[in-house]
């Protein structure tokens, strides 16, 4: 879940999604995502009050050929300009295995 521990609301921001594989082609993206190439993803999450979450962003989607691992840079990108006194927690890195398993973060 996208969330805002302010101290300003943000009108509008995206998350972005980065992938140290390609993905496969042809996979379809929920409304308010697009592919800016085969390993980067973007999502807009919408208004963000104080305190306030955007909900989750389904994707199912996967790699190109069949990688043992690989990971997923997350990212958040303020359109809105809002101040953030922790930019520190606007980026994570994520191992993800090959275990079949669905990932959540």
């Amino acid at each position: 879940m996208t969330e805002n521990h302010g101290p300003s609301g943000v009108a509008d921001a995206t998350v972005r999604l980065a992938f140290s594989v390609p993905m496969a082609g042809g996979q379809v993206l929920p409304p308010g995502c697009l592919w800016s190439s085969d390993r980067v993803v973007s999502c807009r999450t919408g208004a963000l009050s104080v305190g306030g979450g955007a909900g989750e962003v389904a994707l199912d989607l996967r790699a190109a050929g069949l990688p043992q691992e690989l990971t997923v840079d997350v990212s958040t990108a303020w359109r809105a300009g809002g101040a953030d006194r922790n930019p520190a927690n606007d980026r994570h890195r994520v191992l993800v295995l090959a275990t079949g398993d669905p990932y959540v973060f």
